[in-house]
């Protein structure tokens, strides 16, 4: 890409990084996206970001979408990409208008998240054995479920962010964010047992792996599927199922949106709200099973 607008991208990047503190994971994306947009406007002679009109941006998105099949969820994360870059270029008196403002992408057919039930959660974390890794899988597991946390968010976490007496536990979610969530029983008892075993300073990471380093996002997916296939669960189990089973549990025993909200550290309820379409398929089914009026009799309509 011509050296200007490679340096405006850059710039940004770097912006992401030290200032908002995004992840190296979304800050690879915007970088992906913003070379298509970099190589599109130098494709036409564009020399400056400012020069850069909507119609081309939207032609670009429309590109991507017939020519790399892209799907809904990847073009809508190109065009708020685009968008947040340009909102950077702004406050930098680079541009005057947002040419990504306005920008269509396809809809997203949202579907709703897999959990597992009760049944099956407790068939999962009960992990047999008092050996070291059963004493750590059993603790990983039971604070995947407790918490609701994110993978990143465990890996996260040391000894010192973990008040036992008071059940609570400091996480560092997406965008720095830290708030704190409760720790229940079993997995204080689980978390109890591995500090004993390991003999944990404060400073020591909660979930150890090879070498007393802390366990790696993809550690955790790994010890979740080999669990999951020892302990008789079938279905593909990964770290985000554990958290959509823990907001999906509360959220039906509850009925407390606000609190799983809170728990789970959505900036935005709308984020949460889709916890209650589950909920509602599980009434749906425990009406139709159980309502005088819904139960089918014997013989009806045949």
């Amino acid at each position: 890409m011509g050296e200007a607008l490679a340096a405006r991208v850059d710039g940004f990047l770097a912006y992401l990084r030290d200032e908002r503190r995004y992840s190296p994971s979304t800050i690879e994306h915007y970088a992906v996206g913003l070379a298509r947009l970099a190589g599109y406007a130098q494709e036409r002679g564009i020399a400056r970001w400012r020069d850069l009109k909507a119609d081309q941006v939207q032609s670009l998105l429309a590109q991507e979408h017939r020519q790399r099949g892209y799907s809904p969820s990847t073009l809508r994360g190109l065009a708020s990409a685009w968008r947040s870059f340009f909102r950077y270029l702004a406050r930098e008196g680079e541009v005057s208008t947002n040419p990504a403002l306005g920008l269509r992408a396809p809809k997203l057919r949202r579907k709703l998240p897999e959990v597992l039930d009760a049944d099956e959660m407790a068939q999962l974390v009960e992990v047999p054995g008092d050996d070291p890794e059963a004493v750590r899988d059993r603790a990983l597991l039971e604070l995947l479920y407790s918490s609701g946390l994110r993978v990143a968010e465990l890996c996260g976490v040391r000894w010192r962010d973990f008040d036992a007496d008071g059940a609570m536990l400091r996480v560092t979610g997406k965008g720095s964010k830290t708030r704190l969530v409760p720790v229940g029983t079993k997995a204080r008892e689980a978390l109890a047992a591995l500090r004993e075993q390991d003999r944990c300073g404060d400073e020591d990471p909660l979930v150890r792996g090879a070498r007393g380093r802390p366990l790696t996002p993809n550690g955790v997916r790994a010890r979740l599927k080999r669990r999951a296939q020892e302990q008789g669960v079938w279905k593909r189990v990964y770290p985000h199922l554990m958290r959509h089973s823990c907001a999906s549990h509360l959220l039906e025993s509850s009925g407390d949106l606000r609190a799983v909200q809170e728990l789970l550290g959505h900036a935005d309820i709308g984020t949460t709200q889709i916890y209650t379409h589950l909920d509602f398929q599980h009434l749906a089914r425990v009406y139709d099973a159980a309502h005088p009026r819904a139960r089918r009799k014997a013989g009806a309509g045949e």
